[in-house]
């Protein structure tokens, strides 16, 4: 991606019917929240795509979007998003915006989403993102994950979607007392999909799901 990327922002049948068998092949997958479902189901993703993608958009992968990140895999998105369990009006901190195809999958879920990107490339060309605009409730901002946002927190739920090589305790720390915090751990290839539930200040409910592969999350803002 750079600064001369263009998006295509038809939204045709054809495109919408390529929507639904994403929807019915991640479905297949084992996701079964159809509210998540749904918001895949609603959301164009070939906008968050360069047009050098559009033909394929709609396939169950991974992208690159530069500064050597990518747009998630739709299943990896819908398995986070389940995980996490969304409720409407939630607060909800995003670390990683990237394309912001999972900040809209949220803002699609009615939560009131505060986003974090360190690439200020990536930053930019979301700032400049009409789509964004048909979600009032999400902000954006340009900062280090790890710090996350104190100032706008506690939050009910955290959203990790970048590889951490260890449990960020600032962010731990930035959840509300019963809210959730979801993130690929390990510093490899391949991560454990991990659920934190904050029991108090000191305790924290710890569960290990699936293995997946993220893009490291990284310290520090990159200019």
């Amino acid at each position: 991606m750079n600064r001369g990327y263009q998006r295509d922002f038809t939204d045709n049948y054809r495109h919408k019917g390529l929507r639904k068998q994403l929807v019915d092949t991640i479905r297949q997958k084992g996701i079964t929240d159809e509210n998540v479902l749904q918001a895949i189901n609603n959301i164009p993703r070939h906008f968050f795509l360069d047009t050098a993608f559009e033909g394929i958009a709609y396939e169950d992968r991974a992208f690159p979007i530069g500064e050597g990140q990518t747009i998630s895999q739709p299943y990896t998105v819908a398995y986070q998003t389940q995980l996490l369990e969304v409720k409407p009006f939630e607060k909800v901190l995003e670390i990683g915006t990237g394309s912001a195809y999972q900040t809209c999958v949220l803002g699609e879920l009615k939560a009131h989403v505060y986003t974090i990107e360190r690439q200020k490339k990536l930053f930019d060309l979301v700032k400049q993102f009409s789509f964004k605009s048909k979600y009032p409730t999400l902000r954006f901002f340009y900062g280090d994950g790890y710090e996350g946002l104190p100032t706008y927190g506690p939050f009910d739920k955290i959203l990790v979607t970048a590889a951490a090589p260890e449990i960020p305790e600032k962010l731990l720390q930035q959840l509300k007392p019963g809210g959730r915090m979801v993130i690929p751990v390990g510093e490899k290839d391949v991560q454990r999909m991990m659920r934190f539930t904050k029991i108090s200040d000191a305790e924290f409910d710890q569960e290990i799901f699936a293995d997946f592969s993220f893009v490291p999350m990284l310290a520090g803002k990159n200019f």
